[in-house]
């Protein structure tokens, strides 16, 4: 079990947002926290503390005239902790070894690959060929629909098919290294987590981080409990970095 902590860059701010309410259209979300820093000051905390493995994830789609401001400030978190930090936002098989030059260790995909609800395996493929399945992190959003849990796409707006479940874990392993999953249900809004999809998470057979809805340090030994002690977490809103009330370093205790 590892904590993976988060840069989550939006409109060239590092932020905290209610993933649900992004409109890319207007640029505009709610915030649930806005920093005066950049993303270089969290890269160089993160390195300091011992924590390898955090997301740096640009929200702006590279269409948003905000973009390219994003994207520079992940440019210097990479620069400031390189090896250290995954990268999302935006990633294709175009700009993926750009980012891994860059000093990312995984390229963390989303849109490329879960797009108007579905899943794109010949977008997978290309990936692959560009930087390896050992480069790539599997960035799955999924939502609880009467009792199964559905991947969402679009911005959480498109419900898929697919369920998530062993099979679909086995059926995507061979295209990467991890998997990072969202519980839609639970994101950004701080009110705990979903013990049953941590559960199945903990079946994925490959390093799984669970992101959604930590609101206590119970909750992070409730993921221990429920995902055996092999489902990573990260946590954003909530942490004291981010205007929260949990401490990183009490958080870095509950795993060591």
């Amino acid at each position: 079990m590892e904590f993976r902590p988060c840069i989550d860059i939006h409109n060239g701010a590092v932020k905290q947002i209610v993933g649900a309410t992004l409109d890319d259209a207007s640029g505009k979300a709610l915030e649930n926290y806005v920093s005066e820093k950049g993303g270089e000051y969290y890269a160089k905390l993160y390195r300091r503390l011992g924590l390898p493995g955090g997301h740096v994830i640009i929200l702006n789609r590279r269409e948003s005239e905000y973009y390219e401001a994003s994207r520079q400030q992940a440019l210097k978190a990479l620069e400031a902790y390189p090896g250290g930090l995954m990268i999302g936002g935006g990633i294709n098989d175009k700009n993926a070894e750009e980012f891994i030059e860059a000093g990312a260790s995984h390229v963390i995909v989303t849109s490329f690959v879960f797009s108007n609800g579905r899943i794109d395996e010949d977008n997978l493929r290309k990936l692959v060929k560009a930087v390896g399945s050992d480069r790539i992190v599997l960035d799955m959003s999924c939502k609880n629909i009467e009792g199964t849990y559905r991947v969402a796409t679009d911005r959480w707006h498109k419900i898929a098919d697919e369920i998530v479940d062993l099979q679909l874990f086995e059926r995507l392993s061979e295209y990467c290294d991890e998997f990072l999953v969202h519980a839609v249900d639970s994101e950004g809004l701080q009110n705990g987590i979903d013990e049953e999809l941590v559960r199945i998470l903990a079946t994925s057979g490959k390093p799984c981080t669970y992101a959604g809805g930590i609101s206590s340090y119970d909750d992070i030994y409730r993921i221990k409990t429920a995902g055996r002690g092999l489902v990573n977490f990260t946590v954003g809103s909530k942490l004291d970095i981010f205007g929260g009330s949990l401490s990183i370093e009490e958080i870095i205790k509950c795993i060591r």
